[in-house]
């Protein structure tokens, strides 16, 4: 009660500062002065349609992905456009200037110094900046809206000593994320006047940006074009890195202590007595940055996608579009932790309408499928049985709504089916050829696969074996006279019977990652532990204890696991550097965490209530980076070699959703 007391009798100013400190994700003027430090913090927010923003937390862009408004364009290509790029500030007081913007040039120029004038950053509840410019203070505010491609811009006059003129400049640039702009003849320079704003279309088919405000606005049409806006991120990861930026004019709006102004950008007008009432209502449903747990949350929901075709899910921010793997990989994390049966469902739904045959589509790129993974329909099968050991589906419900599924893929795989899959005379899975990447270490250099592994793998192999296994322990239950049970308890005894002769070396103690008729390779990678972490696995306890001691040794980091062991040739520290050098380290030591899903499986599996202790240092270590690269999120991969850097999307759904998992098996643990 004596902390509510000393928080009424001081001043507003001094009462979001200290909201600020008590924030669960802050940070203050020494961090944000500090340019090496605050390009490295991003943040991020989507909705239901796919479109988000994301910048860094100075509002300096360091990537071609980055933007305030960035919208799927389906009438173009179906990918995300970048329309707003961002907003410059300008506060004028007494007739003097100071700027709020942050850009970096080609030269290496920073122009303006906006952030100077910070003071302070929270993530909580939504992303707010506290500038201070003499004796005023500003909040501005950003919230994404769920349901349709609109941002909202909320800016709050804290202190003043006397009124204050507020300028914003649009920065635009209508052009896909994939790719950069630059002055040209072709884009439209003229606008169309809205209630308290102006819309823009720089090109032809192209929906509209419209900019408006909550209060009325001075609008001056000044078009201009900023030159060679420098993207640092995109430098480093050795593609093209400059673009040209259209302004097309600015508003002023004046305001004295104590005023807010809200500014909506969307895809279309809107009645700005609404946008109070708006923002209020989303703040209000948010889930809060306040916990490790809750940002996992918060950052779990936007993977989904809404769209009339369906429900399906984002694989990684800013660039990643659908993957069905990554889709399966993610659902028990994102989905099944929270008992949210409806999108499973959904999700599921949108895998199976659009499957070829028995794939499911591993990529969905302008508006084309591409179904290039002998895995995904195997994980089907675990995500199958993690749906009635989480959610309490039967097995005869399972058969019901997915029997015909299950029954197309075992029976394509036993026959044959594309990309050179089919069941060997021994039961095994066969797959691929020196041209695909089947599996889901699938990078390419110079037009090939970097990891090919064709032929026999031991993780697709144990995921057959398991799928084998389950479709029989279902079909027992749900349909005895049925025709496939015999032939699939059939092949999976074949599969038991020659997995560990085939994988396991008595003489060496290898296991193989793969083999095939020229090679049998011999890499320390975490293939081996996915075979041990299935419900149905083919090895004895005493080898697949044998695995989870090497996986431990070797490949676990705090950061999650290894795609290779240190002890290799081929072993890269760090994942860095142009196209051809990231694709190469990719799956040759760079730390994955998805992979904590089957570690954690493996652990609790051989060791039960023991690993909990190991488990809860591993959930813990992972709040370390909350804070570090993408805010209240977690990254698509980390280097093999401590400090661990985070690296790729700073926003990945299997990474996220891995945590999320990692914490639920904990809880089941301790109760």
């Amino acid at each position: 009660m004596f902390f509510l007391i000393i928080i009424i009798t001081l001043q507003d100013c001094e009462i979001i500062e200290i909201l600020f400190t008590m924030a669960y994700i802050s940070f203050d003027k020494q961090h944000l002065v500090n340019l090496e430090f605050t390009m490295n913090k991003e943040i991020l927010r989507s909705n239901r349609s796919g479109a988000f923003c994301n910048t860094t937390i100075i509002g300096c862009n360091t990537r071609k992905y980055h933007g305030l408004l960035v919208v799927p364009q389906p009438q173009l290509d179906n990918n995300n456009h970048v329309l707003l790029s961002s907003i410059d500030e300008t506060v004028i007081v007494n007739k003097e200037e100071f700027h709020f913007g942050v850009h970096q040039y080609e030269d290496g120029t920073i122009m303006p110094h906006g952030h100077k004038y910070l003071r302070e950053f929270s993530a909580e509840p939504i992303p707010t900046l506290l500038y201070r410019v003499g004796g005023t203070k500003i909040t501005k505010e950003y919230i994404f809206a769920e349901n349709e491609n609109r941002i909202y811009i909320r800016y709050n006059v804290v202190e003043a000593a006397q009124p204050i003129t507020l300028r914003l400049n649009p920065f635009l640039a209508f052009r896909n994320v994939h790719s950069l702009t630059h002055e040209n003849y072709d884009a439209n320079r003229k606008y169309t006047p809205l209630k308290n704003g102006a819309s823009w279309q720089m090109y032809e088919n192209y929906d509209p940006l419209c900019l408006q405000f909550s209060k009325s606005v001075e609008y001056t049409h000044a078009p201009l074009w900023y030159y060679n806006t420098f993207y640092i991120r995109e430098f480093e990861r050795g593609y093209d890195a400059v673009e040209d930026l259209y302004v097309p004019g600015f508003f002023e709006v004046n305001l004295k202590q104590g005023e807010t102004v809200i500014v909506s950008a969307g895809l279309e007008e809107k009645s700005p007595a609404t946008f109070k009432r708006q923002f209020e209502s989303l703040l209000e449903s948010r889930i809060p940055r306040d916990s490790f747990e809750h940002c996992l949350q918060n950052s779990a929901q936007q993977f989904i996608i809404r769209e009339k075709e369906g429900t399906r899910m984002f694989a990684g921010f800013p660039w990643f579009g659908s993957c069905g793997r990554d889709t399966l990989l993610s659902i028990p994390g994102l989905i099944l932790t929270s008992g949210d049966k409806k999108t499973f469902k959904e999700l599921l739904k949108y895998l199976i309408d659009t499957m070829k045959g028995p794939f499911f589509s591993n990529r969905y790129y302008q508006k084309s499928l591409y179904y290039t993974a002998v895995d995904s329909p195997l994980w089907f099968f675990l995500i199958l049985q993690k749906y009635e050991n989480m959610l309490g589906a039967t097995k005869k419900s399972i058969w019901k709504d997915y029997g015909e599924v299950m029954s197309i893929i075992l029976n394509s795989f036993i026959d044959g089916t594309d990309f050179n899959v089919k069941t060997l005379e021994n039961g095994l899975l066969y797959a691929g050829n020196e041209n695909l990447a089947l599996t889901w270490m699938n990078v390419f250099c110079d037009g090939k696969p970097y990891t090919p592994r064709t032929g026999l793998n031991i993780e697709i192999n144990a995921l057959w074996y398991n799928a084998l296994r389950y479709a029989v322990e279902v079909l027992k239950e749900s349909d005895k006279k049925n025709a496939d049970l015999q032939k699939w308890n059939e092949v999976a005894d074949k599969v038991k019977d020659s997995f560990t002769k085939c994988f396991y070396n008595e003489q060496t103690g290898v296991f193989y990652d793969y083999i095939n008729d020229n090679e049998r390779n011999n890499e320390v990678r975490p293939n081996m532990l996915i075979a041990i972490s299935l419900p149905y696995c083919p090895l004895n306890d005493d080898l697949k204890k044998k695995i989870f001691d090497i996986t431990r040794s070797e490949l676990l980091t705090n950061r999650g696991l290894r795609s290779l062991s240190p002890r290799s040739e081929f072993y890269r520290e760090v994942t860095i550097g142009n196209h051809r050098e990231r694709e190469t380290a990719y799956h040759n030591g760079t730390v994955f965490p998805w992979l904590i899903m089957p570690y954690v499986d493996a652990a609790v599996g051989l060791y039960g209530k023991t690993s909990l202790p190991y488990l809860e240092d591993l959930y813990n270590a992972f709040e370390e980076v909350i804070a570090e690269n993408g805010i209240g999120t977690i990254s698509e991969i980390y280097d093999g070699n401590p400090p661990h850097e985070s690296r790729g999307c700073i926003s990945q759904s299997t990474s996220v959703a891995a945590v999320l998992y990692l914490k639920y098996v904990i809880d089941g643990l301790k109760k």
